[in-house]
């Protein structure tokens, strides 16, 4: 599969209608975000934006708005007193939405992959960081399988509810050498996102 990948900064405006039905969607449940209307995502991806310490991120694939993902410094946002830093951590979070809801095959695997390519090679992250609902086992096995390493369940506090999370850590070398990155590498040679 040849997927066009490109990422740019999230718009609160423009941005805010496709990220509320993305969160609405029963497989977003582990945002716990799905209750939401625009204006209160809106207000969501304001305060991302204007934290310094987090950024927020639009994908899209083949010129089609498909994914959205976070990126922070776990040393200031949401892991604060929980996880270790090293210099270079950047945590990651990110929703995948198929354009018209319809599951299409192999998009997952290379959309995870272009944003691990981003957070390494144009964000020069050295390591990242998860920390996925403890409950939600297809985003552990998708994170296992792009070389993440889980070090403990934590209790995380995003402000609105605390959950059990697998904190886990990913180096570039780590992710060169895992099974995501082989299969998704064909795909990305051909993006725009280096490979």
């Amino acid at each position: 599969m040849t997927l066009a990948t490109s990422i740019v900064p999230a718009d609160p405006q423009r941005d805010a209608p496709a990220l509320q039905r993305w969160l609405a969607d029963p497989h977003a449940a582990f945002w716990g975000m799905g209750d939401l209307d625009v204006g209160a995502v809106r207000d969501y991806l304001s305060d991302v934006t204007a934290d310094p310490h987090q950024q927020a991120w639009l994908g899209l694939v083949d010129g089609v708005p498909t994914f959205f993902a976070e990126t922070y410094d776990p040393a200031q946002v949401l892991l604060r007193g929980i996880h270790d830093p090293l210099p270079g951590d950047l945590g990651m979070h990110v929703l995948i939405a198929p354009p018209g809801g319809e599951p299409r095959h192999g998009l997952t695997d290379a959309v995870f992959a272009a944003v691990m390519t981003w957070c390494f090679d144009v964000l020069g992250a050295q390591r990242v960081v998860v920390e996925p609902d403890a409950r939600n086992d297809r985003i552990r096995r998708k994170n296992l399988r792009a070389g993440f390493t889980e070090l403990r369940f934590v209790s995380v506090d995003d402000g609105d509810h605390t959950k059990t999370a697998v904190l886990s850590v990913c180096t570039r070398d780590d992710y060169a050498r895992s099974e995501l990155a082989a299969v998704a590498a064909p795909a990305l040679a051909r993006t725009g996102i280096p490979a």
